[in-house]
């Protein structure tokens, strides 16, 4: 039996409270991984996880077990890709989970950079707008908007997210100027669910004071994408993120209305497991990030 290899499957078990999808995260099949528990329960001579058709869950020898191989595994990782950065080589699997709007933005062009200067490390990029568990679901790092509550995860802010209203010109030609915050009421938008509380109401800001706004948007969005389209097609105006409209604003596709008032901004942080964090390339990974935004227009 790999020893190594054993522990390994126990503890994304014990992660992921099931056989199966551990053996899927492993890239094994479930037989194997079910035949290297028994091996090593037979090595520790202890029951180390209570099985039930809808869950597996370790016992107390197998949670103490698990606290002291997950940090043993990591710092084992850690020291094999050390070396390889002493011999000036990043490599090894990165596995990262970014909301949509920032992912293809900002993460996807670092990601090619970085595998330029690193070509021996692969990278999983997963797109989404779910709150995640990070050693649940098996990531090294997350780059979202707003701290993870209730998570064993390191947390490092990145920045603040600038976030501002726009118009096309098309849009002010026919509805005409937009010069109070109250105007917004009887003018089609489009939003995300970012920026408005559950009554609909949309939060301006104008030197330090707050404005609310009821607000009775067209179009209701959770994509960056559509958002951008929607404000160059001159269908409606609405709040959105500097850095994703900077080049529209400097070639005047877009306009910035009321420009005096300030959506709230947004907080950008970068997580990611304590245990992992030792890994070169978490590390460096995490490094380029913060020079990469150091120069992004809308990142404060």
């Amino acid at each position: 039996m790999d020893l190594t290899a054993a522990l390994r499957a126990f503890v994304r078990i014990v992660e992921r409270s099931s056989m199966t999808e551990a053996a899927h995260d492993l890239g094994v099949s479930q037989p194997a991984i079910s035949k290297q528990m028994t091996g090593l329960e037979a090595r520790v001579r202890a029951r180390l996880l209570e099985r039930s058709p809808r869950h597996v869950r370790p016992t107390a020898a197998g949670q103490a077990l698990y606290e002291a191989t997950r940090s043993g595994l990591a710092a084992i990782d850690a020291a094999l890709e050390g070396v390889s950065r002493g011999a000036g080589e990043v490599e090894g699997g990165l596995r990262i989970h970014a909301q949509c709007c920032i992912g293809a933005k900002i993460v996807h062009p670092l990601v090619m950079d970085f595998q330029r200067d690193h070509p021996a490390v692969s990278v999983d990029l997963i797109l989404e707008n779910r709150v995640i568990d990070l050693v649940y679901d098996n990531f090294d790092m997350a780059i979202r908007y707003g701290r993870p509550e209730a998570q064993d995860v390191v947390v490092r802010r990145l920045g603040s997210v600038d976030r501002l209203l726009v118009a096309s010109p098309a849009f002010l030609d026919a509805f005409g100027p937009i010069d109070t915050p109250e105007r917004l009421a009887s003018l089609r938008l489009v939003t995300t669910s970012n920026v408005l509380s559950q009554r609909r109401v949309l939060t301006l800001l104008r030197e330090g004071a707050a404005i609310e706004v009821p607000v009775r948007p067209a179009i209701h969005t959770n994509d960056a994408e559509v958002l951008v389209r929607t404000l160059l097609a001159g269908h409606a105006c609405g709040p959105v993120q500097r850095l994703l409209v900077a080049e529209d604003l400097e070639a005047g596709r877009l306009v910035r209305i009321l420009p005096d008032h300030e959506v709230r901004p947004a907080e950008m942080v970068l997580a990611y497991p304590s245990v992992r964090y030792m890994r070169p390339v978490v590390r460096s990974f995490a490094d380029a990030l913060v020079r990469h935004l150091a120069g992004t227009e809308g990142i404060a």
